[in-house]
């Protein structure tokens, strides 16, 4: 399996899965098969990943990380970026400011178990996991890793047609490679990305990132 970890396999990988797949779905609006796409993309991340990395599946998850010391500074962040996230809203879109926990709770509900699993934990899977392992030949371990990865991360959220999805992501993807690039722990970084994702739709930013919105302003 050596050709899996050639520069030029890499190279090709990433433009294909982190170029030319999520263009493909913007260009068409295929936001509406966008979990389609995740799943794939996170199915073929974790075979990789599996085949090319030295670490167990223990260490890939690295559960051990998720400690006070890690969660605390993980939940001040995240404290104001509600507040941010609150402020931006009322200021941008007013009607939507909790319209979910409003029109429905039911959902709501369901959502705040569902979203960590079935999208958080896929999404950095992709993007941070998988994403760190195996571009370090082209961007590194610091810094430039982080930007790319938050970049890449912004950029398959233009599938759903607005500025605030792609520019949300964008510094939510920091925050994430960030965290992910001090601990290397999936599970750390999904339940941070779990507690942005569902603080995001109870809020009401989450009709940003839902694909029938792109249905109604497409």
């Amino acid at each position: 399996m050596t050709f899996l970890n050639n520069r030029s396999y890499l190279l090709l990988e990433f433009f294909v899965l982190c170029v030319i797949v999520p263009g493909i779905i913007i260009y068409y609006t295929w936001a509406p098969l966008m979990f389609r796409f995740l799943y794939g993309a996170a199915l073929y991340s974790f075979v990789i990943v599996r085949l090319t990395d030295k670490r167990s599946l223990s260490e890939i998850f690295k559960w051990r990380a998720v400690t006070w010391k890690n969660l605390r500074p993980i939940l001040i962040r995240f404290f104001f970026a509600c507040i941010g996230m609150t402020l931006f809203l009322l200021w941008y879109d007013p009607e939507r400011l909790f319209g979910l926990l409003y029109r429905r709770p039911d959902f709501a509900a369901a959502l705040i178990v569902a979203y960590p699993i079935f999208s958080a934990l896929p999404q950095e899977l992709v993007f941070c996991t998988f994403f760190f392992a195996r571009y370090k030949p082209f961007f590194g371990e610091g810094k430039w890793m982080i930007l790319a990865s938050a970049a890449i991360f912004a950029y398959a959220h233009i599938l759903y047609i607005n500025p605030v999805a792609p520019s949300l992501s964008f510094l939510g993807g920091l925050i994430f490679a960030m965290t992910y690039a001090k601990t290397r722990s999936l599970a750390l970084v999904t339940i941070e990305h779990g507690l942005y994702g569902n603080a995001l739709f109870l809020i009401g930013l989450g009709w940003y990132f839902y694909s029938g919105s792109v249905l109604v302003t497409g």
